[in-house]
C-alpha cells in the first residue's frame, strides 16, 4: 500500500472529476427550482404605516453598514492605546508569522473552489441548463462565500495581534480592569464586522438579483462561506495544537517557564493562537451564520412555495430579526462597558468571568425583548388570519437566544476555573498524577455531555410544543405535517446566532488574552535596563510588575472558560441547523417523485445503515484530526529538542520561523486528508442510496454533537487545572504542574482541534449534500450511479487511508 502515500492526489482528483462531469446526465430539478417570492410586493403596517420588504431589507443594509464602521472605529482606538516598544515588536512578528499562514491558505482555498465549482458548474449549467450568466452570478456568489470567512478570520487576525500588545501593556498599569475590558473592545469589533458583513451580503443577493437567482446564489454563497471556514478551522486547530504541544512539552524537557523567549516553539505558539481561537472561530462563526439562514431560507422557499406571500413575510421577518440583533449586541456592550467601569474600575482584584458574562445574559435579555417587541410589530397583523403567531414564533427563538446563555453556564461547570471538575482534576493530579488527571478529565467531558444534550433537548421541546400551536401548523402545507417542528428547529439555531457578536466576542477573548501573556514575556520588558523610570516617563504612570504578569494569568484563565463556552453554541447551531437542512433535503425529493416522507422509517434497512456510517466517520474524523496533531507535534518536539540553545536569552528567528513552517505543513496534510475524504464520502453515499444518505447526514449531525461536547469540555478542564496550579496555587516547575501540563497536552487537540472542526465539517457535509443528492437522484441508469458511487468510496477510503498510514510518527526518522 505504499503507492498510496506517493500517489499524485491532485491530479488523481481532477482525473476523477472530468470522468464525473463526462458520465453524469441530466437533471430533473432540484436548486435551481428554488424561487423565493417577490419580497417588494410584501407590506408590513408598522407604526401606522405600510412599508414594504424591500424598505425593510434597505434599513438592514444601512444597520449593517453602522455595524461595520463600529468595528473600523474598534479597531482604530485599538491601534491607538499605549504600548511599549519591546511589546509592539513581538506582536508585529507574531503578525508577520500569522500573515504568511493565512496567505498560504488562501492559495489552498483556491485550489479547492476549483473542485467544488466544477461540480457546481456541472450542476447548475450540464444538468439544470440554466444560462451562462446565471451560472457565473452563482460561481461568484460562492467566491463571495470564501472572501467572507477568509476576509473577517484576517480582520480578526489583525485587530487580535493588534491588541495583544496593548493587553499586556495595560497589565502593568495597576487597573485589571484593563485587562478584561482592551480583549472585549477588539472581540466585538470582530463579532460585529461578522455579523454585519455576512447580513450585508446576504441582503444584496435577497435585494438585488432577480428572483430566480436568489435561491442558487444562496446555496452558492453558503457553499463557498462553508468550504472556506472548513479549511481554515481544520487547518487552524491542527497549526494551533501542534506549536502549542511541542512549546509545552519543553516545559517539561528543559524545565522552562511559560513562554520562555528561549523555546522556539513560542512564537509558533501565538501565530497558533490566532490560527486555531482567531482564523477559525471567526470563518467558523461567519459559516455558521450564513448556513443557518440559508438552511432556513430554502427550507422556507420549498415548504411553503404554494403560499408565497406568507413564504416572504416569514423570511423578511427572519431577516429583520438579524438586523435588530446587531443594534442589541451594540446596546448590550455599551451597557455592559459602563456596568464593568462602575464595578470594577478601581479594585485591584475581581473575578474576570465576571464582565464576559454579565455581557452574555445582558445581550440575551434585550435580545429576548427585542424579539417579542419586533416579532408583533412585523406579524401583528398575519395574526388576524393566524391568531397567536407572532408570540409562537418568538417563544421558539427566544429558546435559542436563552440557549446561547445556559449554554456557557453549564460549560462553566466543567472548565471555569472556579468549577468542582476543574478543581477534582487538580486534585487528581497531585495525588495520582498526569494518569488521575485524564481520567477526571474524561469524567467532565462526558458529565457536560450528557447535561449539556440535556438543555438543548429541553430547548428543543419547547420549540416543538410551541410549534404545535393551531397558526404555526395552518401555514404549513398539509402534505409536509412534519413541516412545523423542523421550521420550529431551525428558528431555535437561529435563535443561538441571535447574540452572535457576543459569542464571537466572547470567544476571541481568549487569543488575545494568551498572546497578552506570551507577549509579555517575549518582550523581557522586566529586564530592560532604567524600563521603570522609561515608562514613567513615557507613559505617565508607575509599572506594577509584581501583579502584572497575576493579571494576564487570570485573563488568560478566563480565556480558556470563554473559549470553551462558544464551542458548544456553535456546535449546536451546527446540528440544530443540519437538521432543518436534511429536511429540507426530504422536501426536495418529495417534490421531485413523492411518496418519500412515507418512506423514511426507523425500520428501513438503508436508513440503519446510513446511521451506523454516519457514527463510523465521526470516530474517524476524530482520529484523523488528533492524529495530524500528533505527528506535527512530534516533528515539531524533535527540531526543538535538536536546536534549543538553553546558554542564549532567546530562540533565533530562523528557529522560530522553522517550527511555523512544521506546524503549517502538517496542517496542510492533515486538512487535505480530511477535507478531500468527506468531500467524495458526500458523493459516493448519496449515489448509493438517498435514504442511506439521509441516515448518514442525522447520524453525522448527532454523534458529532456528543463527541463535540465530551472533547472540547474535557480540554477546557484540563486546561484551566493546569492554570489553577500556575495562578492560584502559584506551583509551577513542580510534580503537579507537570501532571497538569501533560492533561493540557492530552486536551490540546480535543478542545482546539477534533472537537471545534466538527462544526463545518456538519454543516458542509449537510450542505454540500444536497447538491450530491440531487445530482445522484437526477441519474436515470442506477448501475452507473452505483458505477460512480464505488469510485467516489475509493478515493475517500485513500484519503482515510492516507490520514493515518501517510501520517504515521513511526514513518517519521529522526534526523
Amino acid at each position: 500500500m505504499s503507492f498510496i502515500r506517493r500517489f499524485n492526489p491532485v491530479s488523481m482528483l481532477f482525473s476523477l472529476g472530468i470522468m464525473f462531469l463526462l458520465f453524469v446526465s441530466r437533471a430533473i430539478a432540484g436548486e435551481a427550482d428554488i424561487i423565493l417570492p417577490d419580497l417588494s410586493k410584501i407590506t408590513f403596517n408598522i407604526l401606522g404605516g405600510v412599508v414594504s420588504g424591500d424598505s425593510l431589507m434597505y434599513f438592514g443594509l444601512f444597520v449593517c453598514i453602522v455595524g461595520l464602521l463600529f468595528a473600523i472605529i474598534q479597531y482604530k482606538q485599538t491601534n491607538k492605546m499605549p504600548a511599549h516598544k519591546s511589546m509592539l515588536d513581538v506582536a508585529n512578528v507574531i503578525w508577520e508569522t500569522c500573515k504568511s499562514y493565512l496567505a498560504q491558505q488562501g492559495k489552498f482555498l483556491l485550489l479547492l473552489w476549483v473542485l467544488i465549482a466544477a461540480c457546481m458548474v456541472y450542476y447548475f449549467a450540464g444538468l439544470s441548463h440554466m444560462p451562462f450568466f446565471s451560472v457565473v452570478v452563482i460561481l461568484l456568489a460562492s467566491v463571495l462565500g470564501i472572501l467572507g470567512s477568509y476576509g473577517v478570520a484576517w480582520f480578526g487576525m489583525r485587530i487580535n495581534t493588534k491588541a495583544n500588545a496593548r493587553t499586556a501593556f495595560a497589565s502593568l498599569t495597576g487597573r485589571p480592569v484593563s485587562v478584561v475590558s482592551i480583549p472585549m473592545k477588539s472581540g466585538m469589533s470582530v463579532g460585529l464586522l461578522l455579523v454585519s458583513v455576512e447580513l450585508f451580503f446576504m441582503i444584496c443577493i435577497l435585494v438585488f438579483l432577480p428572483k430566480e437567482l436568489v435561491g442558487p446564489s444562496f446555496i452558492g454563497f453558503a457553499i463557498g462561506e462553508s468550504l472556506g471556514a472548513s479549511v481554515l478551522r481544520i487547518a487552524g486547530g491542527i497549526f494551533t495544537k501542534i506549536a502549542d504541544i511541542g512549546s509545552d512539552l519543553m516545559k517539561i524537557v528543559f524545565k522552562l517557564p511559560e513562554d520562555d523567549p528561549k523555546n522556539p516553539g513560542v512564537i509558533a505558539d501565538c501565530t497558533g493562537d490566532n490560527a486555531g481561537d482567531s482564523v477559525g472561530p471567526t470563518a467558523d462563526g461567519f459559516e455558521t451564520y450564513g448556513v443557518t439562514g440559508v438552511a432556513l431560507v430554502v427550507f422556507l422557499a420549498l415548504a411553503l412555495a404554494a403560499t408565497p406571500v406568507m413564504s416572504g413575510t416569514l423570511i423578511i421577518w427572519i431577516f429583520f430579526m438579524r438586523v435588530l440583533m446587531i443594534l442589541t449586541s451594540l446596546t448590550s456592550y455599551f451597557i455592559n462597558s459602563g456596568i464593568t467601569t462602575s464595578l470594577f474600575g478601581n479594585k485591584k482584584k475581581f473575578n474576570f468571568e465576571q464582565p464576559l458574562t454579565n455581557l452574555v445574559w445582558l445581550t440575551s435579555i434585550i435580545s429576548i425583548l427585542v424579539t417579542f417587541w419586533a416579532s408583533y410589530m412585523l406579524l401583528g397583523d398575519v395574526s388576524v388570519q393566524y391568531p397567536g403567531l407572532w408570540w409562537a414564533l418568538a417563544i421558539i427563538i427566544s429558546c435559542g437566544t436563552i440557549a446561547g446563555a445556559l449554554i456557557p453556564e453549564f460549560t462553566k461547570v466543567f472548565t471555569s476555573t472556579k468549577s468542582r471538575h476543574v478543581q477534582e482534576v487538580v486534585s487528581a493530579a497531585r495525588h495520582g498524577g498526569a494518569s488521575l488527571a485524564i481520567l477526571s478529565g474524561f469524567v467532565a467531558g462526558n458529565f457536560s455531555a450528557f447535561w449539556e444534550g440535556l438543555v438543548i433537548l429541553f430547548l428543543m421541546f419547547i420549540a416543538y410544543l410551541a410549534s404545535m400551536h393551531a397558526s404555526i401548523i395552518a401555514i404549513m402545507p398539509p402534505e409536509f405535517a412534519f413541516a412545523a417542528p423542523v421550521f420550529a428547529f431551525g428558528l431555535v439555531a437561529f435563535g443561538f446566532l441571535s447574540m452572535g457578536p457576543v459569542t464571537i466576542c466572547v470567544d476571541s477573548f481568549g487569543p488575545v488574552s494568551d498572546n497578552a501573556q506570551s507577549v509579555y514575556e517575549l518582550s523581557r520588558i522586566e529586564s530592560l535596563p532604567n524600563i521603570k523610570a522609561e515608562i514613567k516617563g513615557e507613559f505617565g504612570f508607575e509599572p506594577d510588575f509584581e501583579n502584572g504578569k497575576d493579571y494576564l494569568e487570570e485573563a488568560d484563565g478566563a480565556g480558556n472558560t470563554f473559549k470553551a463556552t462558544a464551542k458548544p453554541v456553535l456546535i449546536g447551531t451546527a446540528v440544530v441547523g443540519a437538521t432543518t437542512m436534511v429536511f429540507g433535503i426530504i422536501i426536495l425529493l418529495e417534490n421531485m417523485f413523492g411518496n418519500v416522507i412515507a418512506s423514511l422509517s426507523l425500520v428501513r434497512a438503508e436508513i440503519i445503515l446510513g446511521l451506523l456510517m454516519g457514527g463510523a466517520v465521526i470516530y474517524w474524523f476524530t482520529g484523523a484530526a488528533t492524529q495530524a496533531v500528533t505527528t506535527g507535534a512530534y516533528r515539531a518536539v524533535v527540531f526543538i529538542k535538536k536546536n534549543i540553545n538553553l546558554d542564549k536569552e532567546e530562540a533565533s528567528i530562523e528557529d522560530s520561523k522553522e517550527v511555523v513552517k512544521i506546524c503549517t505543513q502538517y496542517a496542510q496534510k492533515g486538512m487535505l486528508n480530511i477535507f478531500i475524504a468527506i468531500f467524495f464520502l458526500a458523493l459516493a453515499l448519496s449515489f448509493f442510496n438517498p435514504y442511506f444518505f439521509i441516515g448518514y447526514l442525522i447520524a453525522i449531525a448527532f454523534f458529532g454533537l456528543f463527541q463535540a461536547i465530551f472533547m472540547a469540555n474535557a480540554g477546557g478542564a484540563w486546561d484551566n487545572a493546569k492554570k489553577i496550579v500556575e495562578v492560584d496555587l502559584k506551583e509551577k516547575g513542580t510534580a503537579l504542574h507537570e501532571a497538569t501540563v501533560v492533561g493540557d497536552t492530552v486536551g490540546d487537540p480535543f478542545k482546539d482541534t477534533s472537537s471545534v472542526s466538527l462544526n463545518p465539517v456538519i454543516k458542509f457535509t449537510t450542505l454540500f449534500g444536497l447538491l450530491a443528492t440531487e445530482i445522484a437522484v437526477t441519474m436515470p441508469s442506477q448501475s452507473l450511479k452505483t458505477g460512480l458511487g464505488i469510485a467516489f468510496l475509493l478515493v475517500a477510503l485513500i484519503f482515510i487511508y492516507r490520514s493515518f498510514y501517510g501520517m504515521r510518527i513511526g514513518d517519521e526518522k529522526l534526523e
